[in-house]
């Protein structure tokens, strides 16, 4: 039997649409979910006379038989519904919506819960777009294993259900001599890390493929790729819905503890409990399986599981990256990626070509001080782009694209990378914590997941599922 795909018009369906349009909550299915949470209010969106979805939310019809006092985090007792479910992900980006939508197919009933009103608002929407071989990174690093094998699902993914994709290839270049042993080190690590198609070519070689280019010395990269991030992530949300999965948008997970060898889960509706640091729980979760999918806030919520021992929780680093787009030009300069030899915290101001051909140059790294638990639970991070970064942008770029004009780069957006390392430290690798680890039962923390966690989403969704189910 035929897979239903969620067709380009669907897909196209974009957060960006749904934000202008109100429609954060609407989610694309042919299938109704099964009951859930079955003592609270439910709401009903109608998209179309021909396609109704309901949305799990917070409202004031709660069954009193089913309501009991139990103590919150910072004194006193409130009276709140308690329930048990199968599965909870915390966090609806790339990474929770592939692990929600893995889970479900297997066969969990999964809940997903996301403080922002809608999927994918943060980190996801926020990044180059590009799908990566798995060149960068340690041999037997979880980076490694996850960035291949998802490589590979993903690509598979796209064309399976039609997400538009193109590889399309990428150019990693040496400026100059002192450059070229970095350049050789990257094959090396590319090669053991079973990336396949890696190639390296003298300056002349690369330069014919990419006449505005100047460089040295370049690794090919074949298999590297762009992606509509937005159109993968609604397909996801799609899918684990047709698995019966449910999505609980402004929704946050205000803390935990550990009770009878379980997670217990104090949740309120983030629309009416601002500042979420200080909101009352309005709801007790008793989840048989946690995945904390959290995103820039995945350690500061661990933070907050009572009975999870802080020793496994890493420190935390956070490092904003600015993206400039290209103007005034009819034509891209590039029909590849182009890299630089990576910088200390990220992989240099590279230049992407998105699906649309817009040119987009980013991102730098600038290491954020000073930013609290409370902070990232919050996600209070600035994303404003200061045009004035342009000025390090220019003499960047213009190493390996020399014709870039004066006044062509526009401020474009940012994001915040999730770091495990700090400045002047070796680069971290993923960190996927289970009861193995930590010693609570039915918790898995997800920490880390910054590049290439696009790409790896489908392969941690993966091993997650393989980990849990076995």
């Amino acid at each position: 039997m035929r897979k239903m795909k969620h067709k380009p018009e669907t897909a196209a369906f974009s957060l960006i649409r749904l934000r202008k349009l109100g429609l954060q909550n609407a989610k694309p299915t042919k299938k109704k979910n099964k009951k859930m949470l079955a003592c609270l209010g439910r709401k009903w969106m109608r998209l179309s006379t021909r396609n109704l979805k309901r949305t799990w939310n917070f409202v004031n019809a709660v069954d009193a038989s089913r309501t009991i006092v139990r103590g919150i985090s910072g004194g006193g007792a409130e009276t709140i519904a308690k329930e048990r479910v199968d599965t909870v992900v915390i966090g609806a980006g790339v990474v929770g919506l592939a692990v929600a939508r893995e889970l479900s197919r297997r066969g969990r009933e999964v809940l997903i819960l996301e403080a922002a009103s809608s999927f994918g608002t943060v980190t996801s929407s926020r990044n180059s777009e590009v799908v990566h071989a798995g060149i960068y990174y340690p041999p037997n690093s979880l980076k490694a294993k996850f960035c291949v094998r998802g490589r590979e699902l993903l690509y598979r993914y796209c064309s399976e259900y039609e997400i538009p994709h193109k590889k399309i290839g990428k150019l990693i270049v040496a400026t100059g001599s002192s450059e070229i042993p970095k350049l050789d080190l990257l094959m090396h690590l590319g090669t053991q890390n079973g990336v396949s198609g890696l190639r390296m070519l003298d300056g002349f070689e690369a330069m014919r493929m990419e006449p505005q280019l100047r460089c040295v010395k370049a690794l090919l990269s074949p298999e590297s790729g762009i992606l509509d991030s937005h159109s993968f992530m609604l397909s996801l949300v799609g899918e684990a819905e047709n698995n019966h999965a449910t999505f609980s948008y402004n929704t946050v997970v205000l803390n935990g503890r550990v009770e009878e060898k379980k997670m217990h889960l104090f949740v309120a509706d983030t629309r009416f409990s601002e500042p979420r640091c200080q909101a009352e729980a309005q709801l007790e979760l008793i989840p048989d399986l946690v995945v904390n999918s959290a995103g820039l806030g995945s350690q500061a919520l661990a933070k907050r599981f009572h009975g999870l021992d802080h020793r496994f929780v890493p420190s935390s680093h956070y490092a904003r990256g600015c993206y400039f787009t290209l103007s005034g030009t009819k034509a891209p300069p590039f029909n590849k990626l182009v890299y630089p030899i990576p910088e200390e915290g990220g992989l240099g101001v590279h230049v992407t070509v998105d699906l649309n051909g817009l040119v987009k140059f980013g991102p730098d790294v600038e290491w954020i001080e000073c930013a609290d638990d409370t902070s990232s639970f919050l996600n209070k991070f600035d994303y404003r782009v200061n045009p004035q970064r342009a000025e390090k942008f220019y003499p960047e770029i213009r190493k390996y694209y020399p014709d870039l004009k004066d006044g062509s780069l526009e401020p474009g957006y940012s994001g915040i990378r999730p770091k495990l390392s700090g400045p002047k430290q070796s680069p971290a690798d993923f960190v996927i914590q289970g009861e193995e680890t930590h010693g609570v039962p039915g918790l898995v923390n997800l920490f880390g997941i910054e590049s290439p966690g696009l790409t790896s989403s489908l392969a941690i969704a993966e091993h997650i599922a393989n980990k849990i189910l076995r």
